[in-house]
Parts: C-alpha cells; sequence; structure tokens
C-alpha cells in the first residue's frame, strides 16, 4: 500500500448532464450550459461556492437536460466522471448561457439519485483512483504486456507527427512521465474517435478491458497516418509543395467521384485553351504573354483567386478578334439608296459617308475616321451613326459615356485589383467581334471627372489616328490596333467638350428640323412605326400634314423630333381604343339575341350624329373606318395647344388666331419691346427683350439671369445711344439728350428663370432701347442678332442655321443678321429663304433702318436751338 492517502471525491455530487462530448479522466473539455438545470447548478455551486469541494461536478454523458424545470429527467448513464470546474464564462447572445471548462478526475457510479430540483445530486461510488494503480503479480504481468504494447504504439503515432510542433513535444514528454494506466484515457481523448467510443471507454472500468479497446484505435490512427504520408512521398522539398497539392488531391479522392469529374474537366479546358492561344492569329507580342500565363496557369492551385482571374485573363485574349474583320460594302450608289431611306435631310452627314466609302474604294488600308456629330436632342445623332454602320455593311458597338467620370471605363483596370476588368472599348470588340466595327461613343458632351481620373484625357488615345494603332488596356497590358474602327462621337455642344479631345474629331453640325422636313420625316418614317407599335393600319387612320403641322405648330417646340414621335403615339393609342370598342360593339351586334329594334336604334344613333374621336357619346358606336384625325380631334385628344404662335396669328383655326392676335397686342404693341434669336443646345429660340423707363438717378437695371456678356452687351447698347441721341433725336421725358438724367432703365429678358448669356443679343438690345426712347414701335414680323461695339459696328455671331429655323417656326418674316454672317445662309433649306427676308448690316444705323417701318432716319429742326438755361 502506498502510504500516500488517494483523492477521494465526495459521496454526494450535483450532475452536471450533457449530450455532446464525453469527458474522460485526465482529458480537458469545454461544455455550453444553457438549461434550466444546468444554470441552476452554475449559478448556486460554482459562482456562490467558496471551497475547492463546491468545484467539484459529476458530469454525466450522453444525457439531454430536459429545456424546463417541469420536465421529468431522463434515464442517466450508469457511469460519469468526477470533474473540476477550471474556468466558468458567461454571456448573454444570444441567449444567457455559461461556458464551462472542466477536467476530468475519476469514474463514478450512480448508487440513488437525492433530488432532481433544482439541479440533480446524486449518491456516487467511486470507481477508480489516479493514485493508486493494482499491484498483483498477476495483474502487473498480464497488464505489463498489454501496457507495453499500448506504450510502443503510442510512441510510434507520435513519432509520426511533427515534432518541432510545441504540442507533440509536451505529449512525447508526458508519455514518459505518466504512469503507463493513466494513458489509455489521455489518448483516447487526443486521436480521432467518435463519441461513441469514447462513451466505451469510459464504460470500461477493468484496466485490461480499457487497454484491449484502445490499442485498436491507435492502429488505425496509425495507419491512417501512414496512408497520408504514402500520398506525399513524390513531394521533393517544401520549396515546392504547392506543386503536389494536385496530384494529392487526385489521389486521396475516390476514382469516379464528381471532384474528379470536375478536375478532369478543368484540365480539358486548359488544354483546349492552350490549343486556342496556339492557333490563334493575336500578334507575337500578345502570343508570347498568353504563353508566359499558361504555364503559369498549369502550375497554380485551383483554390488560388489568381487562377480564376488568369484564366478570365487567358479566354478574354483568345476571344478578341486580333485579326478578324468585316468586308466594307463599297457600292456608292447603294449606299446613298439606304441613307435616304433611314433618314431624310441630314446632307452633310450623308456626303462624309460617301467621301469615306469612294476613299476605301481607291484605297484599301485607310484609316477610320473620328467623326463627332453636334447637335441638339432628337435629330437623329444616334440613329444615323446604326445607319452608317449598316450601310458600310459592319457590326455596330453603341458606348454611352453620359455621366462616366472613372478612367478605368475607358481603359481598364489593372489585374492587381479585386474585380478588374477590361474597359469599355476592349469589351466592345469582344462582343462585336471584328475589329472594325462602328463604335458610337455617345453624350461625349457629358463626361465627368473625379478622383478616379478623367475619362475625356483617356480618350485621347482612343480618338487619335496617330495613337490608336497601338492603344494600351491596362487589363490587357498588350496593344491593340484600333486604326480600322470607325469611331462616331455625339454631343449636343462642344461648350464642354475639352479643347485636346475636340482638336481630334471632325466636327459635324447636325442643326434642328424645318417644319417642312418635319412633316416629311412624320409621314415617312414616324408615323408608320407608331402605326405598327399600336397594331394600327392606314385602312384605319389617316393623318393629314396640315394635321401633322398643327402637332409640330402648336403641341411640339424643339430641333428634333421626339415629342413630335410621343404626340403621335398618344394620337395612335386614342384611335387604338376607338377601334377596339369598335370591335367589341359590332360583335355584340352580331350576337343572334339582339332584338331587331335595338338595331335599328343604334342604327338611327349612327347616322344621326356625325363622326368625332372626342365625343364619348360615340363611344357606344362602331366608328366609321378610316379615322379621320383633324384639329377637332387633335384638341380632344392632346388637349388645348401647349403653344400659340408668338407674333403672328394667321392660319389655323380663327379662336386660335384671335388669340394670337391678343398677344402680339399686348406684347409688340408698345415701343420698347423686341425680339432677338438665341442660341440653345436644344436648338434656336426666339427672345424677347422689354425695356421701360422711369424717373430715377440713371441707374440702369438688367433682369432675367443674364451672364457677364450679355450685362457688357446692354452698357455697350446705351452708352452708344447716349452718344447719338442727338443724330436721332432720342430724348428722355424732359426732353433731354442725355438719356440717363433722372432716369432709371429697366431691361427684362423673359423667361427669368432661365440662365442666358452671349453677345449676339447686342443689337436686340440697342433696337430694343431706341423704340423705348423715340416711342416707335418695333416691326412685328422682325427678328435680329448680333454683336456690336462702341462704335456701332455689328460682328458676326455663331448658330445662324438655328436661329433662322426658330423665327421661321415663329412665323417671323424678316431677319436681320451681321453682314459677315451671309455665307452661314447658305446652309439653310431653300424653302425657308423663300418664305423669310433677310437682312445683312453691318453698323447699328442699318439695322435701325431695317427694324422700324420707314426706317429710323436722322431726325433735324433746322432753325430750332436747344435753350442752355
Amino acid at each position: 500500500m502506498s502510504s500516500v492517502s488517494p483523492i477521494q471525491i465526495p459521496s454526494r455530487l450535483p450532475l452536471l448532464l450533457t449530450h455532446e462530448g464525453v469527458l474522460l479522466p485526465g482529458s480537458t473539455m469545454r461544455t455550453s450550459v444553457d438549461s434550466a438545470r444546468n444554470l441552476q447548478l452554475v449559478r448556486s455551486r460554482l459562482l456562490k461556492g467558496t471551497s475547492l469541494q463546491s468545484t467539484i461536478l459529476g458530469v454525466i454523458p450522453n444525457t439531454p437536460d430536459p429545456a424546463s424545470d417541469a420536465q421529468d429527467l431522463p434515464p442517466l448513464h450508469r457511469i460519469g466522471t468526477a470533474a473540476l470546474a477550471v474556468q466558468v464564462v458567461g454571456s448573454n447572445w444570444p441567449k444567457p448561457h455559461y461556458t464551462l471548462l472542466i477536467t476530468g478526475l475519476c469514474r463514478f457510479q450512480i448508487v440513488q439519485v437525492v433530488k432532481e430540483k433544482p439541479y440533480p445530486v446524486a449518491d456516487v461510488e467511486q470507481l477508480d483512483r489516479l493514485e493508486e494503480f493494482p499491484n498483483t503479480c498477476k495483474t502487473r504481468e498480464e497488464l505489463g504486456e498489454l501496457s507495453e504494447e499500448f506504450y510502443k504504439y503510442a510512441v510510434q503515432l507520435v513519432e509520426m507527427l511533427d515534432m518541432s510542433v510545441p504540442a507533440v513535444a509536451k505529449l512525447r514528454r508526458l508519455l514518459d512521465s505518466l504512469p503507463r494506466e493513466a494513458l489509455p484515457d489521455i489518448l483516447t481523448s487526443i486521436i480521432r474517435t467518435s463519441n461513441k467510443e469514447k462513451l466505451q471507454i469510459l464504460d470500461a472500468v477493468s484496466l485490461e478491458e480499457r487497454f484491449k479497446m484502445t490499442i485498436p484505435l491507435l492502429v488505425r490512427q496509425i495507419e491512417g497516418l501512414k496512408l497520408l504520408q504514402k500520398t506525399r512521398k513524390h513531394k521533393q522539398d517544401d520549396d515546392k509543395r504547392v506543386i503536389a497539392i494536385r496530384p494529392i488531391r487526385r489521389i486521396t479522392h475516390i476514382p469516379g467521384t464528381l471532384e474528379d469529374e470536375d478536375e478532369d474537366e478543368d484540365n480539358d479546358d486548359i488544354v483546349m485553351l492552350e490549343k486556342k492561344i496556339r492557333t490563334s492569329s493575336m500578334p507575337e507580342q500578345a502570343h508570347k504573354v498568353c504563353v508566359k500565363e499558361i504555364k503559369r496557369l498549369k502550375k497554380m492551385p485551383q483554390s488560388m483567386p489568381e487562377y480564376a482571374l488568369t484564366r478570365n485573363y487567358l479566354e478574354l485574349m483568345v476571344e478578341l478578334p486580333w485579326n478578324k474583320s468585316t468586308t466594307d460594302r463599297l457600292d456608292i450608289r447603294a449606299a446613298r439608296i439606304l441613307l435616304d431611306n433611314d433618314h431624310y435631310a441630314m446632307e452633310k452627314l450623308k456626303k462624309r459617308v460617301l467621301e469615306y466609302l469612294a476613299v476605301r474604294q481607291l484605297k484599301n488600308n485607310l484609316k477610320g475616321p473620328i467623326l463627332c456629330f453636334v447637335g441638339p436632342p432628337g435629330v437623329g445623332k444616334t440613329s444615323v451613326g446604326r445607319s452608317v454602320a449598316k450601310t458600310l455593311g459592319r457590326e455596330f458597338h453603341r458606348i454611352a459615356l453620359g455621366g462616366v467620370c472613372d478612367q478605368s471605363d475607358i481603359r481598364g483596370h489593372r489585374r492587381t485589383y479585386v474585380g478588374s476588368m477590361p474597359g469599355r472599348i476592349i469589351n466592345g470588340l469582344k462582343t462585336v467581334g471584328v475589329n472594325n466595327p462602328v463604335f458610337l461613343l455617345d453624350e461625349v458632351d457629358k463626361l465627368g471627372k473625379s478622383l478616379q481620373g478623367d475619362p475625356a484625357a483617356a480618350l485621347l488615345e482612343v480618338l487619335d489616328p496617330e495613337q490608336n494603332h497601338n492603344f494600351t488596356d491596362h487589363y490587357l497590358n498588350v496593344a491593340f490596333d484600333l486604326s480600322q474602327v470607325l469611331f462616331i462621337a455625339t454631343a449636343n455642344t462642344t461648350a464642354t467638350i475639352p479643347p485636346a479631345l475636340l482638336d481630334r474629331m471632325e466636327i459635324i453640325q447636325v442643326p434642328g428640323y424645318t417644319q417642312e422636313e418635319k412633316i416629311e420625316i412624320a409621314h415617312r418614317h414616324l408615323i408608320p412605326k407608331q402605326l405598327e407599335q399600336h397594331g394600327l393600319t392606314p385602312q384605319q387612320i389617316q393623318i393629314p400634314q396640315v394635321t401633322t403641322l398643327d402637332i409640330i405648330t402648336r403641341y411640339t417646340r424643339e430641333a428634333g423630333v421626339r415629342s413630335l414621335d410621343r404626340k403621335l403615339g398618344a394620337i395612335c393609342r386614342a384611335v387604338a381604343v376607338k377601334v377596339a370598342e369598335g370591335q367589341h360593339r359590332e360583335a355584340k351586334l352580331d350576337r343572334p339575341d339582339v332584338t331587331e329594334g335595338e338595331g335599328c336604334r343604334e342604327h338611327v344613333l349612327e347616322d344621326a350624329k356625325p363622326e368625332s374621336i372626342g365625343d364619348t357619346d360615340d363611344l357606344a358606336l362602331p366608328p366609321e373606318m378610316p379615322i379621320l384625325i383633324d384639329f377637332h380631334a387633335l384638341k380632344d385628344i392632346l388637349g388645348p395647344p401647349m403653344y400659340e404662335m408668338e407674333v403672328s396669328g394667321t392660319g389655323g383655326d380663327p379662336v386660335t388666331s384671335n388669340t394670337s392676335s391678343l398677344q402680339v397686342s399686348e406684347r409688340l404693341s408698345q415701343p420698347g419691346v423686341a425680339i432677338g434669336l438665341a442660341w440653345t443646345p436644344l436648338g434656336g429660340e426666339i427672345m424677347f427683350v422689354e425695356a421701360s423707363r422711369m424717373d430715377g438717378e440713371g441707374q440702369l437695371t438688367l433682369t432675367g439671369q443674364l451672364g457677364n456678356v450679355m450685362k457688357e452687351s446692354a452698357h455697350l447698347a446705351i452708352s452708344w445711344l447716349r452718344s447719338n441721341a442727338k443724330k436721332y433725336h432720342l430724348t428722355t421725358a424732359s426732353g433731354s439728350f442725355d438719356l440717363l438724367e433722372n432716369t432709371d432703365i429697366h431691361l427684362h429678358f423673359p423667361a427669368g428663370a432661365v440662365t442666358k448669356d452671349g453677345p449676339s443679343a447686342g443689337v436686340t438690345i440697342a433696337t430694343c432701347l431706341a423704340s423705348l426712347f423715340s416711342g416707335r414701335l418695333v416691326r412685328s414680323d422682325v427678328a435680329m442678332t448680333g454683336e456690336i461695339t462702341l462704335r456701332g459696328l455689328v460682328l458676326p455671331v455663331g448658330g445662324i442655321k438655328d436661329k433662322v429655323l426658330a423665327a421661321h417656326r415663329a412665323g417671323l418674316k424678316r431677319v436681320i443678321i451681321p453682314q459677315r454672317n451671309e455665307k452661314d445662309l447658305e446652309e439653310i433649306p431653300g424653302n425657308v429663304r423663300q418664305d423669310l427676308s433677310f437682312v445683312t448690316a453691318s453698323c447699328l444705323d442699318e439695322v435701325l433702318n431695317a427694324a422700324f417701318d420707314g426706317g429710323f432716319t436722322v431726325k433735324t429742326r433746322p432753325g430750332l436751338l436747344n435753350s442752355k438755361l
């Protein structure tokens, strides 16, 4: 007997019920406590206890604790482990619970459960002691053989592990320092075993039985390690560890499994990718890069993030059309017919495309031009780009640049970034599959700028014919030839395009349409398109040209035809309702249960009432086909006219003419009002300038959100009039030639909410002030534009065509323009020139003579002297 007293556990222990793991003597385990009885045990016994004995618990495995105190205890496992609570950690998320760190001491057997609430307590019997072991000769000999065998396998298992790991080295020392009889429980808790196997070891009270049950577990673990080492025998050294991962994965999987099939498919894809690279016609530099990347891809495990990036890069390189192109259709006559059928007017655009075709017939390797269509919205800039591609027989791709503020959208991202991808140029080439498409860079004037760079600066390389043959995308990192691509940019104005980018493009102005052009476009393209979209036929609806003109002049006011298209769509929808209801009514009348009297009554009603699309009473009757859209139908469908003729009331409905005449009398029947012409990105517009004078201190007030240039033009005009007041006998109300003496002047430019600026209002302001001080009315059918100088000269301005078209739309008859703008009249359609009378002026004297009835001649009063008193 040993002289040392053995450790005796208390005869009565609180029971901790667990079902997740098995605690063996000599091992340590963490367990979560969240059930009612277990929580009460921790709070009452562990947290409030002050002695060592209060930290000793009885851990019962394979026994779940009921969630509620009201439930009875389940059958308890017979054998448990006395444990010492080393640590208690509490938490309230997601629900109140404790985590216990417990260390097993010895086995015990439940004798009797003393109580069940608030936590179970039982009388126990200690089954083994860590300090005492059997010492009879027979038992020692039998256990000696078993313990030696167990020790041999345990040492073999530990030595197969990496001894440089501190935990493995410590385990090796424990094998020599601990008693042999304590090793089965410790090693069983360390090696890979199931809870069922651990439970069997716990139930093995006899040492002999415990050794016999643990040895097969050690042998199984050793065989598993041997198999793992056998699969790694091809590994040459630690530096080539990555290379060996693929063979290991192949060997460890069972042949024929899904993972092997996926890997074989990946290998086949890599082989196909390598074959495509060899057979591709990419340049030598790009081919070298692809060969280098495919070699890296073969050595790379699929689990690495760079594997997918490299594979996507190689697939993009293979799919790019390095030398694949389409053959241009160079028949100029067929191209002219196709362009004329697709678009009405636009002579400049058609002429430029035909020129390109003609040069391509003479020279095959012509570089693609860089065109920029500049014009107001809705005139067909985008659609004509698609027609150009169809005319040439090329692929078409549109790139919307509005709001783009990152240069990576053009040049792409470098592959070092996560989620990198090529720019829109390279993506577009991949989409169309040829290297000579037509690229439409839409809204190039609306590019932004941010911390990510300036995309307009990135476009400099793309749109430069001397550089784009060697365009380098950041993602590709190799040069790509863009010289065969036909780039067409669209913009509403050139003011927001950087000068360097504007210099690289060939600017082609696309002005707004005249009324006659809009009528032709509506009847050639818009009306047939709307009829097709709404399921109507020309036998069901007729829109005469007079009605189309009413829509253009009274319901739309734009340079393009988008609003006109929407109004035509509204008309077709209203007619579709009438047609559908008429078909329904006809079907109802054709039914046999309709009486003859009812049929006669509806026939009489139909004959008695005239057909009108706006009358709700007629909705019950089948409409007569075709439905004719006249002015009354327009008013019923589209409502009252949105716009009236600003200055003339001729033509159209008499009521509307009277209304227009009333507007003329209100705005032009008093001195101090003149009509100017302004250019906007939406096209030309007419602009009223109003002036008034009142007693004051000689101040000039300007309103209407004017820019600095227009304010200076107003000061120039008043200064010129003051210097020439005696010449034209312009006086104030008191008869003074000093126009600002005791007089304040107020100039206003409606509409006040629209910002205005530019030099072209100078002649209009001068004419308005001359009318104010002379008391004479400016002709109501005259509009003017031009910049003035302090000496009264009239300087040229821009946007003449758009301004003249605006005057024509407003019904004006005479337009005054600078003499040096006379050359711009050649761009105006012939029918517009016939309807308007143009006056070219080189000085303000000529402007005033043309703006007033009877001229604005110099007034002389012989014999009349001004008093000096």
